[in-house]
């Protein structure tokens, strides 16, 4: 996903690495190719304007001008701020002592968050933990018969409710959990196309029933700024505590990935990064930022 953005970040640091001193000139070229590479790539602007300011600053100092290879401090200085532009450092899922926990899946519809919800379950079951999933999607067609197509698949059984509110399935599955000793409670709830009152409203009807310990909202990388925009909107409605991020092996800009957690404020704590059940790890912001600059 990051490609294209790797490759025009690092063609800026071979350019510097061609000059033994560097220059004010030379910095202000590279901050101004920075922030291209970042608009280009999808980044949202805010996020990239207060970006390109903290990295100059930080670059221009006597310390990074004057020192034996400036352009290596300026990479670092590059890196650093991309790390904390990420998060900074790997944000996990809290567990409380209380059975079962509650993890709350929300989204819009298409972002992949079925999936997910199946995805997450798996890891959760790697690490020694005992899921259920609880069908909450009644609208969109055949959704708990995904879902429980996929938690068969992987050994995890899913509560339907089948012909029940949304709210009474959510109660209905911690009951469930409780009489059979499953430690996590995993919500996939409905999706739309767009974010609409009703949609926030039922949402908001499972949270206070089930009070989930996680509200983490799924989004797809691919859908660039609008995914900012959902995680705004339905941070303001609910109060979500991550995001998982999806399709982070497509092609697109990525941006959209980077500009998450500096607008919302809200950590991404998984990213999906194939179509397999195995294929969501956790999402560390060193990495990724080592990745983004080809290291």
């Amino acid at each position: 996903m990051f490609d294209s953005l790797s490759d025009r970040l690092n063609d800026t640091f071979d350019r510097l690495r061609g000059k033994g001193k560097l220059t004010e000139a030379d910095i202000t070229s590279a901050m101004r190719d920075i922030r291209m590479a970042l608009l280009e790539a999808d980044v949202n602007f805010k996020v990239v304007k207060e970006f390109v300011a903290k990295t100059k600053e930080r670059c221009m100092t006597a310390e990074v001008m004057e020192s034996l290879s400036p352009a290596q401090n300026v990479v670092k200085i590059v890196l650093d701020e991309l790390t904390e532009m990420l998060g900074s450092t790997e944000s996990k899922l809290v567990f409380s002592n209380r059975i079962p926990n509650v993890i709350m899946l929300v989204g819009l519809q298409g972002s992949g968050k079925t999936t997910a919800a199946v995805k997450l379950a798996y890891l959760l079951k790697k690490q020694g933990r005992s899921p259920l999933l609880a069908a909450c999607d009644v609208y969109r067609p055949a959704a708990a018969d995904q879902l429980a197509t996929l938690g068969g698949e992987i050994g995890v059984p899913v509560f339907r409710g089948d012909g029940a509110h949304p709210v009474d399935i959510a109660k209905g599955a911690i009951q469930e959990a409780v009489d059979h000793l499953r430690d996590v409670v995993i919500v996939d709830t409905a999706g739309r196309l767009q974010i609409d009152q009703e949609l926030m409203e039922e949402l908001a009807r499972v949270k206070k029933a089930v009070k989930p310990h996680e509200i983490l909202l799924v989004v797809d990388a691919l859908t660039g700024q609008d995914a900012v925009n959902a995680a705004s909107s339905f941070d303001e409605a609910l109060g979500i505590d991550g995001v998982v991020l999806t399709k982070l092996d497509g092609d697109a800009r990525g941006g959209a990935a980077l500009s998450i957690r500096a607008v919302t404020g809200k950590p991404i704590k998984f990213v999906g990064t194939g179509e397999k059940l195995d294929a969501l790890e956790p999402f560390y912001p060193a990495r990724m930022s080592s990745r983004i600059l080809g290291m």
